[in-house]
């Protein structure tokens, strides 16, 4: 035990002195080299050749307008109407065929807005809200006006109404083409049925194109705004902070049917001449240059073999062409890019089919397009759906022995203003039904409808499209 304390004691003390000993003859000769107080090069700033920046004095605070829509709403809201649409709904079982009987039917009525056009009654609304009605009324100044159905245009979703009164505000029409993207707006309008409601937004885009028109010529250019616009906003008004017309509300893009932020309205420029139309000649002129046209895009591009290594992709691409059309005439082929109609830029489809809905068959237009990055200009004369360069006029046929007005149409022959004795709203035809065949057999004209109820007896079925657009076979007795 005594050796182990010794060994332990004598390595303690022989550890103090080497640590003893490195200290005074390697480290301490060491310190004593470094000077007393360490010396540090400062940056100096005063130097003339150092950066110095510029301090930019704030703008003073601009002064912008107060944000207030009561002027606007208090001018637009009484140039707005209710709109109720009175129909039937009817429907057929396998047992109306044996026993001609069994149809069954109900009223239905569905609402919506206008917007009055002219002091003398003309008021526009969305070709959709009234396209199944029988009958329609206008409450206006808490009365209700029975609606005489003027017109309509599949391909804008417009339509105009007449009522029997005078002196009525007449809405202000400003105009579309100068409205702006981010200009504040205001809808008014019917939805859910609340009248006189005011909802305010801004424009979200212009030349909207959203496919939602199945007219053989849709004319789709849509304002589109998040102004908030619900059911029963249709054919509602949207109007400038200066109470203008700018628009009539038609649709709302949303997965719940309820206002999610996108909405769309017709411009009021292509509506002024669509209630033009309607009123004067029942019918609204379509202009056309005799062919289709799509986006001219990179895809497009590429699709039909263009050069897809441009600076921009700027036109719309011509897809076809009718060879007795006037475009095809003129020397345009498919493939060529249309930059220009007349001095108006075309940059987009929507563009392209708005500025052809100002014009008249027999129009003259200039177009400029693009043939392998050439421009080369044209001069094209306008046609009808027909291929001629006379207005359209509307042909109503009159037949008393089936108590129905009847007109021909793209699809077969629309059968409309039925009286309550009529032979075909008795075996279940109902307003603004148009036929396509009776007994297998198509018909185009009026006439032919009238000529087989004059002379049929016996069992038979008609075939067609109901107002809903459900196509339906109606099966019928006539002894």
């Amino acid at each position: 035990m005594k050796n182990t304390l010794k060994i332990v004691v004598i390595g303690f003390l022989a550890g103090l002195a080497g640590a003893y000993t490195f200290f005074n003859y390697f480290v301490k000769p060491t310190e004593m080299q470094k000077p007393a107080d360490a010396t540090y090069n400062m940056a100096k700033y005063d130097s003339p050749a150092a950066y110095s920046p510029k301090i930019v004095e704030a703008a003073p605070p601009r002064s912008y307008e107060a944000v207030d829509f009561s002027a606007a709403a208090t001018r637009a809201i009484p140039s707005v109407v209710y709109i109720n649409s009175i129909f039937k709904g009817t429907s057929y079982s396998p047992f109306d065929w044996f026993f001609g009987g069994g149809v069954t039917s109900q009223t239905q009525v569905s609402s919506g807005s206008g917007v009055i056009f002219t002091k003398d009654g003309y008021i526009v609304t969305n070709n959709h809200v009234i396209q199944s009605a029988e009958r329609i009324e206008v409450m206006y100044n808490k009365k209700v006006y029975p609606a005489e159905l003027v017109g309509t245009d599949p391909s804008t979703d417009l339509a105009v109404l007449k009522i029997n009164e005078t002196n009525l505000p007449a809405i202000t029409l400003g105009s579309s083409q100068s409205l702006q993207v981010g200009e504040w707006v205001v809808a008014v309008g019917n939805p859910f049925s609340l009248s006189s409601t005011v909802t305010a937004g801004i424009v979200s885009a212009k030349g909207r194109r959203i496919g939602i028109l199945e007219d053989k010529f849709p004319i789709e250019s849509f304002i589109q705004t998040d102004a908030a616009i619900n059911p029963g906003n249709s054919g509602g008004a949207l109007v400038n902070k200066n109470g203008e017309l700018v628009g009539i509300n038609t649709a709302i893009l949303s997965r719940t049917g309820s206002y999610t932020g996108y909405a769309f309205a017709v411009p009021v420029d292509i509506a002024r001449k669509v209630v033009e139309d309607l009123v004067k000649y029942g019918i609204v002129q379509k202009a056309l240059f005799g062919g289709n046209v799509v986006e001219y895009n990179f895809q497009n591009a590429k699709k039909y073999d263009l050069d897809t290594k441009v600076d921009s992709f700027k036109g719309v691409l011509i897809e076809s062409l009718d060879r007795e059309g006037p475009a095809f005439k003129a020397g345009l082929k498919p493939g060529d890019v249309i930059v220009k109609i007349n001095n108006t830029d075309i940059n987009s489809q929507s563009a392209f089919e708005e500025e052809l809905a100002y014009r008249y068959p027999g129009d003259k237009v200039t177009i400029t397009y693009l043939r392998d990055k050439k421009p080369v200009t044209a001069s094209i004369t306008l046609v009808n759906k027909t291929g001629t360069t006379e207005i359209v006029k509307r042909k109503i046929i009159s037949s008393a022995n089936l108590g129905a007005d009847l007109e021909a149409t793209d699809y077969g022959v629309k059968v409309f203003r039925l009286k309550e004795n009529s032979m075909l709203r008795q075996i279940g035809v109902t307003e603004n039904f148009t036929i396509i065949a009776i007994n297998r057999v198509k018909v185009k004209e009026p006439q032919e409808v009238i000529e087989f109820f004059e002379k049929f007896k016996g069992r038979g079925y008609i075939y067609g499209i109901n107002s809903s657009k459900q196509q339906l076979e109606i099966p019928f007795i006539i002894r």
